[in-house]
């Protein structure tokens, strides 16, 4: 399955029955807000985002290479809600955040992708899955030098079929646990992979879709998110977003929402922008950017379905 892909803050191609691509995103989504920056000052390099299950109006973040195996909480206006450190994780290339179900029935868990490899030279990437951290208002004060500890991370080590890549965007099903990679590439087609759940501590994705990009100086993906309710996955670049949505037939299998077309969504100004997700109800998107002060930037949603 392969389709093309414009993301572009300017001028998009004719889409359905006449209107722009971005015409028809903006009948989806409204303008972008910027809500705060961050305050705690050690997350100068956002690379992804995740709304959590645990804690409401709460979400996560975590920094880029160069940090140690912290993920941070803060609310919608900025405010750090705590460090965690993730027990027997290291971070080599931490790109992308993502939440959903595993091995505890009715338990939600934290899942970090240490899946960058801009050199294409890692043997295997690794994806860290932590029961996701109850937050107490006495753990605000938790810092990067003095944090909270997590429970025990599994480590799920895995391979490409077809060689090494670089990537940034790791989505999780958050129905089946199924997990998805989504290659970072310049000029080509980008690669969706596979595992499913049960996810084994180690293991071979497969390659189930293709993502084709119409220009060489835009479209490389860093970072994306499915939403609460299994029907909808986002993507962003540095500039813009995309959003994919499956159709309401009976039967369909989620794993053809690769063949629908993309609606573009501006995300407004960041200054490289690394991450992006659904809110836990599904009604909005949030992104952040990498840089200080991070921004905090909402997309809320318009139509309902």
């Amino acid at each position: 399955m392969v389709f093309y892909l414009w993301l572009s803050q300017t001028r998009a191609s004719t889409g359905v029955k006449g209107r722009t691509q971005n015409e028809q995103a903006g009948n989806v989504y409204g303008s972008p807000v910027h809500l705060a920056d961050l305050e705690d000052q050690s997350i100068n390099e956002s690379s992804g985002i995740v709304a959590s299950r645990r804690n409401a109006d709460l979400f996560w973040t975590h920094n880029d290479s160069g940090d140690g195996p912290f993920i941070y909480a803060f609310d919608r206006q900025g405010k750090r809600r705590g460090v965690w450190k993730i027990t027997g994780a290291s971070a080599t290339d931490w790109e992308d955040i993502a939440i959903g179900p595993g091995p505890q029935r009715g338990r939600s868990y934290i899942y970090i992708g240490d899946i960058g490899d801009n050199s294409n030279k890692r043997d295997e990437i690794i994806v860290y899955r932590v029961l996701e951290p109850l937050i107490a208002s006495e753990d605000w004060s938790s810092t990067k030098k003095s944090p909270r500890n997590t429970s025990p991370a599994d480590v799920i080590r895995l391979k490409y079929p077809d060689g090494k890549h670089n990537a940034e965007t790791l989505l999780v099903h958050p129905s089946t646990g199924d997990l998805y990679i989504v290659t970072k590439v310049m000029g080509g087609s980008a690669g969706v992979y596979k595992l499913r759940a049960p996810l084994p501590k180690s293991g071979v994705t497969t390659r189930i879709a293709e993502v084709r990009f119409s220009s060489r100086t835009i479209g490389l993906i860093t970072g994306g998110d499915i939403s609460p309710d299994g029907r909808r996955i986002v993507l962003c670049d540095y500039f813009g977003a995309c959003e994919f949505v499956l159709p309401k037939r009976q039967g369909v299998a989620f794993d053809s929402i690769w063949k629908e077309p993309p609606v573009l969504i501006s995300l407004g100004t960041r200054k490289q922008g690394e991450a992006i997700c659904y809110t836990a109800d599904g009604s909005a998107l949030l992104a952040t950017s990498e840089g200080l002060p991070c921004p905090l930037i909402e997309i809320p949603r318009r139509t309902k379905e």
